[in-house]
């Protein structure tokens, strides 16, 4: 939970808002105080995708389905305006925190407390499948433990019985390590397939361990489909259940009645000491005064009362990661470009062992690594200044080139000329303007942005560089150099970890703000387009350490017509 910004509105139709929840790349949820002092969850879908039908088909799914399901296990709808921009929705407000986030926090729970939280699990499945909804991304982060049991949460997927699916990217819905195995083979997502996901979802809850482990999507998957689930040291009747629930046959996997009646609970969950305990996990709700500077109530936000407009039917998925007390999580975002990562860029890879693929002539190396003669070179972790970067495991501010870059964009056939060194599965998207008709390049100043679209829990970090590459070399002023042939690494933003904070928001790196290139020594600031009119390379690059890093996608803009 974040205080509101200067930017964020006081109220959004008849809620005055209190503060930012979470957010993704389709839209901001805040926590809300309607007129009659009910605390609310509002989603706001961003106003830059409104136009997106996709975009919209999915939001406006998400509010009939809350809409018609009324349910102790999921949130209420209380309000929404989904004739017109700006879209939101507002449902009830329930304080905890995801089943993700506590596990995380304390570890795997009590074989008796997971058999309490699966039976109301189930009974939430249940009552879903009793409207004739499936969830269909079931998941430790779309659950909230809240004071009076589980609430499900972020149906943006969910369909009813009968409705068409829509294929979106060729991509199964709902987040690896969770989907059942028909579902990544091409079939429907069923309640079987809900089944499953709970299944895997007490797997993780029982053990505090991805229930197929980590790495690339492609990888996770593979082992839903053909390995059994992680169960060790899982008690044995919790284990016969949940390994009931995950069998690779749906027709095998008992349906949720049968479920609660094999956990066998006499007592209720609110009542183990433990779940209670996960409560404190939450984040308590604001009590300052509502803010009344700042913008005021946004046009166009005006609650509706009468019924929410029907969705049209999208298969789809959504992989986020809810902060504590979130009941909507929010979307994942419509990539402009969208590129491949790394198959070999999972668990096993991101320890080190990468050979290096960063680039400089003699002489050059690029963005603070290399200190000028006699100085002390920064430690692993450093940045030149010699304070602390990341931390020990990550690496340094920088990445180093060590070989000459053979990265190349061509702005006439929009594409580079060698491919990405780590290859796979792993939803990695990319944005960025491509000509100068677009007004953010016509600027001067590029926006360059980075997610992974489907969220995977606990994965270890997996720092990205961007890297921005005139046509030309240039010199220890940041001239333009005759030379044409660019070797030269480019200019360097800092490495992040690509799964840092809400791991599907987008990060962002701002051309020629972000970036600098170090020449012998010397700090070159990165130098404007116009410099350098024409193709501009841009790269994305898995950094292991400062010298070991690989190239996972490469894209590029055109600033302009060349000189001369």
């Amino acid at each position: 939970m974040e205080a509101l910004r200067d930017v964020d509105p006081a109220q959004i139709g008849a809620h005055a808002l209190l503060a930012r929840l979470g957010a993704g790349g389709m839209g901001q949820v805040y926590l809300g105080r309607s007129p009659g002092g009910r605390l609310v969850a509002v989603k706001v879908i961003r106003d830059e995708i409104t136009g997106h039908p996709e975009a919209l088909a999915r939001f406006r799914r998400e509010a009939e389905t809350v809409r018609a399901v009324r349910s102790a296990y999921t949130a209420n709808l209380i309000d929404a305006s989904l004739a017109a921009a700006p879209y939101w929705l507002a449902t009830e407000y329930v304080a905890g925190p995801t089943l993700g986030h506590a596990v995380a926090e304390r570890g795997g729970l009590p074989a008796d407390t997971c058999l309490r939280l699966f039976a109301a699990l189930a009974e939430g499945l249940a009552s879903v499948h009793g409207y004739g909804v499936t969830h269909r991304d079931l998941k430790p982060q779309n659950v909230i433990l809240g004071a009076q049991g589980p609430q499900l949460i972020d149906f943006g997927i969910a369909r009813g019985v009968g409705e068409t699916a829509l294929t979106q990217d060729g991509h199964a819905p709902g987040t690896p390590g969770y989907t059942a195995p028909e579902v990544l083979r091409g079939a429907e997502a069923g309640a079987a397939a809900d089944v499953f996901a709970l299944g895997a979802t007490m797997a993780y809850a029982a053990t505090g361990r991805p229930p197929y482990g980590t790495g690339d999507a492609a990888t996770v998957s593979y082992r839903a489909v053909h390995e059994p689930v992680d169960l060790a040291g899982v008690a044995p009747g919790l284990a016969a259940l949940i390994g009931a629930c995950v069998a690779k046959d749906p027709a095998e996997r008992p349906d949720p009645a049968e479920i609660v009646r094999r956990c066998g609970v006499r007592d209720a969950l609110v009542d183990d000491p433990v779940y209670a305990g996960l409560g404190t996990l939450g984040e308590p709700v604001p009590v300052h005064e509502m803010r009344t500077q700042g913008p005021g109530v946004v046009r166009g936000y005006t609650p509706t009362q009468g019924a929410v407009t029907a969705a049209s039917p999208q298969r789809g998925r959504t992989g986020v990661w809810v902060a504590a007390g979130v009941v909507l999580a929010v979307m994942a975002g419509v990539a402009v470009w969208k590129l491949p990562l790394g198959g070999q860029g999972g668990a096993d890879d991101r320890a080190g062992g990468r050979t290096p693929a960063g680039q400089t002539p003699a002489g050059q190396a690029p963005a603070g690594q290399t200190p000028a003669a006699g100085q002390t070179p920064p430690a692993a972790g450093q940045s030149p200044g010699g304070s602390a970067a990341q931390s020990p495991a990550g690496p340094p501010t920088y990445i180093r080139q060590t070989e000459p870059n053979l990265d190349d964009y061509n702005p006439i056939h929009r594409t580079c000329t060698r491919d990405a060194e780590e290859r796979g599965i792993l939803d990695f998207q990319t944005a960025l303007p491509r000509t100068m008709d677009d007004p953010e390049l016509a600027s001067g100043r590029v926006k360059i942005g980075y997610r992974v679209k489907n969220a995977l829990p606990d994965v270890p970090p997996y720092y990205v560089a961007v890297v921005v590459k005139p046509q030309h070399e240039v010199d220890e002023n940041g001239r333009s150099t005759a030379v044409t042939d660019n070797r030269q690494l480019g200019f360097v933003a800092k490495a992040r970890d690509l799964y840092e904070g809400d791991e599907v928001d987008w990060k962002y790196a701002t051309y020629p703000d972000d970036f600098s290139m170090q020449l012998n020594g010397k700090t070159v600031k990165a130098p404007p387009l116009s410099q350098d009119p024409g193709g501009w390379t841009v790269v994305f690059r898995h950094a292991v350490s400062d010298t070991e890093h690989r190239s996972i996608a490469c894209d590029g803009f055109d600033s302009g017509p060349q000189k001369g």
